[in-house]
């Protein structure tokens, strides 16, 4: 069964939900997209498809839209929720901790990370490279200061994520760093012909994230505890 967590942040409190299947060797924490929560049928649908491939899942809200709000919080209070979230999340679950999400989420991990956050590996589901339509306004500088591998899950048509650009942000973090391409897909990963459901979608990326768990367990790129 899920078990629910709350914890408080800077910007008020904030809740999370763990799901641990029987026999899991690590847990993978999710912070969700600008726009829309843990509970976005997006985010239960990764978080389903997860566990039914043998990983923990946590999933949790940033303090602004626990409490209703449109407006993300400032960004040192997202990256400060993130090391909250994953605090209360290893102490729960004892288990190896990758960390990412969708867009915001894996954005603000990455920043997280740059600064010392404990974690594996990262886990981007539609990294936000740049504002729609401004490729000049580049999110990733500091990428270069994250030490641990990371996958890149997006779609081609993503506007949030010019192909060339991305390519080369990739090739420049070197071995740490893993493009998987979802031909035709855009931001929330929808295929032209394809599933409607953020739901179906987004089971339908977590083996490809299973298999890219495995093998950061398997290669034993562990970090000391914090």
């Amino acid at each position: 069964m899920p078990r629910e967590f709350s914890f408080e942040t800077p910007r008020g409190p904030t809740a999370g939900v763990i799901d641990t299947p029987a026999g899991a060797a690590a847990v993978i924490v999710l912070g969700h997209g600008a726009g829309s929560g843990m509970g976005s049928p997006f985010m239960a649908g990764i978080a389903r498809g997860l566990v039914e491939e043998g990983v923990a899942v946590a999933r949790f809200d940033f303090p602004y839209m626990h409490a209703g709000r449109k407006a993300p919080d400032p960004a040192p209070a997202l990256v400060e929720t993130w090391r909250l979230a994953r605090a209360v999340v290893a102490d729960l679950t004892g288990l190896p901790l990758l960390a990412g999400g969708k867009s915001l989420g894996g954005r603000i991990a990455s920043m997280a990370a740059a600064e010392g956050m404990p974690a594996e590996a990262l886990v981007f589901l539609g990294y936000p490279l740049h504002p729609p339509g401004r490729p000049e306004k580049l999110r990733r500088e500091h990428l270069a200061d994250v030490r641990m591998p990371m996958l890149f899950l997006q779609g081609s048509r993503d506007a949030f994520a010019q192909p060339d650009l991305l390519a080369e942000t990739v090739e420049s973090l070197a071995d740490r760093a893993t493009l998987v391409v979802v031909d035709g897909g855009d931001h929330s990963f929808r295929v032209p012909g394809g599933p409607r459901d953020g739901a179906e979608i987004g089971a339908g990326l977590a083996p490809r994230v299973a298999q890219f768990v495995a093998g950061v367990l398997e290669n034993g790129w562990h970090q000391p505890p914090p």
